[in-house]
């Protein structure tokens, strides 16, 4: 019988919570890097073994941590990110006469057919890939000197390279979003890049249709149509039919359309996720009420899904890296929140439970169907 594991990252350390396809009994393992801040914990899905973790300190800087068994073990993986000069930053000698500095990696992607190829999104917006399994680390230098790059600018997190993409159809292609930026496509294997934030539109910058400077959240797409990319913008659900090239509002009847997290079912590829909160200063649920959105029409339809969810005096919220689906017959979704919560669905969203209750701040979700 097919099992899941669930890859969580927390203030406070990772965490991995496994059940079989029932996903009612859940074992809990962690804290793995207890005291450190886990940005994101990324499986393979070439090979269900190899893990890569985001490992993090203000005080003693970036690590990146392997795992060829499932997690039962870690190493850091060689490392060229760990230099430290200033407290908590890091240094990245690109060939040029001042070293680029940089504070911290905020997502891991890996490939979806090769296990050694992974690639790494940072604060300052960055890109980085590896061949190795992450012993050595290669910049993709055409997007941080991209010509608009003047124009980026800090989001409340930072100037983070937050979320990474790749079509598993084409090799060459590969999506990032930036806050606060945009999102830009790459269809060289990273050589070169170009915005594709038409259609978008930020009342906060001066030309409110500009090229660059929107703030994304989080982009999601369904494997089998790869030109199909939905996203979570600072405010505005949005989609895209055409590789990015053109977006549309698609947020509907959602009580609310800021958020952070936006996920697409596994198997459905028309149907999506949000969790709205209040506002961009009040990062919580509306009217205290926890509810999960979700779209059986690709967006502008939306349904609350409340069944096992906190309906009354709920104030965490969900960080966009914290949502994520399994790949088992019936759809699981989960999402991690602010208060230390996990919960899944089983059903495609119609019920929740939650997994654990008390774990640190949740930062990240990740979910692998293990055979």
């Amino acid at each position: 019988m097919r099992s899941v594991r669930v890859l969580v990252g927390t203030r406070k350390g990772a965490f991995l919570l496994t059940a079989d396809a029932q996903r009612r009994n859940w074992t809990v393992d962690g804290p793995h890097f207890g005291g450190w801040e886990i940005y994101h914990v990324a499986g393979s899905p070439a090979n269900p073994d190899r893990l890569y973790a985001s490992q993090s300190s203000g005080w003693f800087g970036q690590i990146i941590q392997r795992s060829d068994d499932g997690g039962r073990t870690w190493e850091p993986a060689g490392n060229q990110f760990v230099y430290q000069g200033e407290t908590g930053t890091h240094q990245w000698y690109d060939g040029t006469p001042h070293p680029w500095e940089f504070k911290r990696v905020w997502h891991l992607e890996a490939s979806p057919h090769d296990p050694d190829t992974v690639y790494a999104g940072v604060e300052d917006a960055a890109i980085f890939r590896s061949t190795d399994g992450a012993r050595t680390w290669t910049e993709l230098p055409g997007l941080r000197q991209h010509s608009t790059g003047s124009r980026w600018q800090p989001g409340a997190g930072g100037m983070c390279l937050h979320t990474i993409v790749l079509d598993p159809g084409d090799p060459n292609r590969l999506y990032v979003a930036i806050s606060a930026a945009g999102a830009f496509r790459s269809d060289d294997a990273g050589e070169t890049w170009r915005p594709i934030n038409r259609g978008l539109r930020s009342e906060f910058l001066p030309e409110q249709e500009a090229e660059v400077g929107h703030c994304v959240h989080r982009i999601a797409m369904h494997p089998s149509r790869p030109r199909v990319l939905f996203m979570q913008k600072h405010w505005d659900v949005m989609r895209s039919d055409d590789a990015g090239d053109s977006w549309r509002e698609v947020s509907g009847n959602l009580p609310v359309d800021f958020g952070f997290p936006i996920a697409v079912h596994a198997h459905e590829p028309e149907t999506i996720y949000v969790v709205p909160i209040k506002s961009d200063s009040e990062h919580f649920p509306p009217e205290g009420k926890l509810r999960v959105y979700r779209s059986r029409t690709g967006g502008t339809e939306w349904e609350a899904l409340t069944s096992g969810l906190p309906q009354s005096d709920c104030y965490v919220n969900v960080l966009r890296d914290a949502m994520a689906v399994d790949g088992l017959e019936e759809c699981g979704i989960y999402f991690g929140t602010s208060g230390g919560q996990v919960y899944v669905s089983p059903n495609g969203g119609d019920d929740w439970h939650c997994i654990v209750h008390n774990l640190p701040p949740v930062l990240s979700v990740e979910v692998q169907t293990l055979p």
